[in-house]
């Protein structure tokens, strides 16, 4: 990525369409890094083919429904009900301690679901801000704070698509050792 976007920068996010491997590209690039990672990821719960949620899953272990169609909040997204304190718990206790404890955060994803939470919004700044090294995902669509957080001068935005999924992964196995 220095090619395309100067020095090698701390913070690398992942954008684009559903379904272009943002995850699974994050996913495969932490499997074959040396030290160590923390923070969470995000996969879809399906049944019978459908898609009825999403999971948080951190890189410890813990794991809870993020967001369904089956939870009653006031917090939704199309149809699907969200867990905010849930997010806050888990997910914003596995950034943070990511953060203090290692090499790497992981943020899958940042995006229009865990935008409601404030507490994830300032950590996701703070670490950010703090220098550490982040690879995640974040919304394509255009929104205020998203769009702030891909103009940030630490950011590395990058647009995944099929096309590009081979490089992109190969640029992300190499972006450890530009440090």
């Amino acid at each position: 990525m220095a090619s395309e976007s100067g020095p090698a920068k701390q913070v690398y996010l992942l954008t684009g369409k559903p379904g272009t491997g943002k995850t699974s590209l994050v996913k495969q690039a932490i499997a074959g890094m040396e030290g160590k990672a923390g923070g969470f990821y995000t996969e879809e719960i399906r049944r019978r083919g459908t898609r009825e949620g999403f999971r948080l899953v951190t890189l410890d272990g813990s794991s809870l429904v993020l967001a369904h169609t089956g939870i009653s909040s006031p917090y939704r997204v199309s149809k699907y009900g969200l867990d905010v304190g849930g997010l806050e718990r888990v997910g914003v206790s596995a950034l943070r301690k990511a953060a203090l404890e290692c090499d790497l955060v992981v943020i899958d994803e940042i995006g229009k679901m865990e935008l409601f939470s404030n507490s994830f919004r300032d950590a996701v700044l703070e670490i950010i801000d703090s220098g550490k090294r982040v690879l995640g995902t974040i919304m394509l669509k255009p929104h205020p704070w998203a769009d702030a957080i891909k103009r940030h001068p630490r950011v590395n935005l990058v647009t995944v698509t099929r096309d590009n999924y081979p490089r992109v992964l190969e640029e992300l196995r190499q972006w450890p050792s530009r440090w």
